[in-house]
């Protein structure tokens, strides 16, 4: 590789904040909203034109992750401020009632992408913090080895930078972390978890259509076994909307030539599956079009504006959640939150799902909270897919609903960091445990929180 060399330049400090938090999905939302409603001056910045992360530029329209299967019992473990945004949504009419996932075992909830987006604003914004959209971070200013001064932006006004005492990242690939010289991690290419490109089908007859989601990975299985050519992935999850007319498909997945997963934090990589996800979208529809009942007059109205990343970069923090925590249902003296998601992991032309153990398992761990600290940099955290986990942790716990638990804990952790005085590694967990459980976040499951099925 050849290079330039760019002149230096002064660049002007844009706006000074206490808290900055970089990325605009689950974790960001609630990070900013969280630290704006503890009387801290919050600012979210995101590369896009709205917020929601992979559950709208990805085309997701799902929440994963705010429930679990207690004993058999499905619970929403997810509080804070999530109630209240399901509440926005819903009065937006984007809301459809949680359904049964994966074998019946676990509960999900469908959303309208519009709706998503625009009570996602609201939320933030009631909440006192404010948001700069097309905003892209791309570097950092350090005070010293151990204190983060301000973050580097691109706009379509130049580069700026953000000075801010605190900053949460939410960015997904933990590109803070990396930027300030915190340790990470990233699986190898041959188990990283491949990505997928997220499309929506209108149109649709939802009588005839019936189980689709049941009956058609069955006929894509009988037709690569009457000599059909392999799909992207085996099987097709597809489930309706907020009406049957119009149903979303999860059923891509993006490879290199090599055939290992599409790294997201290389460009190329992203363009290619960019490319390779529209062209797979458009292959699995046409098959379900032409073979499933209730699907032959649909087409597709929408694919996903980006490819949805599901691992790339994890700090090294002074935790790491394992997939035994996931599956073994663990407690942590440190919890700031649940996840009852199962491991979910995206593997070479499959899904593989595997469920806490047990016949009838408590099915939920909990989240501590030293998974977002970068030991490194005292006025940081990391929340979302880019906190501290193993691959099989992560693969659990990447999902939308711990994210919204880590970036709500982050936004009161930042706070308290603040009002005492202290690295984020320092912060006093009994306070802000009760500060949480005062904020109606959800930290252990009680009898009273079971809530009803749609099947």
């Amino acid at each position: 590789m050849s290079f330039v060399t760019e002149t230096a330049r002064r660049i002007p400090v844009f706006r000074e904040v206490d808290v900055l938090v970089v990325g605009g999905g689950p974790t960001g939302i609630m990070a900013a909203a969280a630290a704006a409603r503890q009387g801290l001056s919050s600012l979210l910045i995101e590369r896009s034109g709205f917020l929601g992360g992979a559950g709208t530029a990805g085309g997701l329209s799902t929440f994963c992750g705010l429930h679990s299967n207690v004993h058999g019992e499905h619970v929403r473990t997810v509080g804070g401020m999530v109630p209240e945004l399901l509440d926005r949504i819903d009065k937006l009419g984007g809301l459809r009632r949680p359904h049964l996932s994966f074998a019946d075992r676990i509960m999900a909830q469908a959303y309208d992408i519009p709706a998503y987006r625009l009570a996602a604003d609201q939320l933030v914004l009631a909440s006192g913090a404010e948001i700069l959209f097309h905003t892209f971070a791309v570097g950092l200013l350090m005070k010293d080895d151990a204190h983060i001064d301000a973050v580097i932006v691109e706009t379509k006004e130049g580069r700026f930078a953000l000075r801010a005492r605190f900053v949460i990242d939410a960015s997904g690939d933990a590109d803070v972390a990396y930027w300030s010289g915190a340790e990470f991690e990233k699986s190898p290419p041959n188990e990283m978890l491949y990505p997928s490109t997220m499309f929506r089908i209108n149109n649709v007859d939802g009588a005839r259509a019936g189980a689709a989601w049941k009956t058609l990975p069955q006929m894509m299985d009988a037709a690569v076994a009457a000599g059909r050519e392999p799909f992207p992935r085996r099987g097709a999850i597809v489930r309706p909307q907020r009406d049957d007319i119009e149903w979303r498909a999860n059923a891509t997945q993006l490879r290199t030539p090599e055939g290992l997963a599409l790294d997201g934090t290389r460009i190329e990589d992203l363009s290619a599956g960019e490319i390779q996800g529209r062209q797979q979208a458009q292959e699995v529809f046409e098959f379900i079009r032409d073979n499933h009942a209730g699907f032959e007059r649909s087409y597709i109205v929408d694919i996903g504006p980006e490819i949805g990343i599901r691992e790339t970069r994890r700090i090294v923090g002074a935790y790491q959640l394992t997939e035994e925590d996931v599956l073994g249902g663990v407690d942590f003296d440190d919890a700031i939150g649940i996840n009852g998601w199962p491991v979910e992991a995206h593997v070479d032309g499959n899904v593989e799902i595997r469920w806490p153990h047990g016949d009838a398992p408590r099915g939920y761990s909990q989240l501590p909270y030293r998974i977002m600290v970068a030991p490194a940099v005292s006025n940081l955290l990391v929340g979302g897919r880019g906190a501290s986990m193993t691959h099989g942790g992560h693969s659990a716990a990447r999902v939308s609903g711990p994210c919204f638990a880590m970036g709500h804990a982050a936004g009161v952790a930042a706070a308290i960091a603040l009002e005492d005085g202290v690295s984020a590694a320092s912060v006093d967990i009994a306070k802000l445990q009760s500060r949480l459980a005062e904020q109606e976040a959800i930290l252990e499951v009680k009898e009273d929180m079971k809530e009803s099925v749609d099947k």
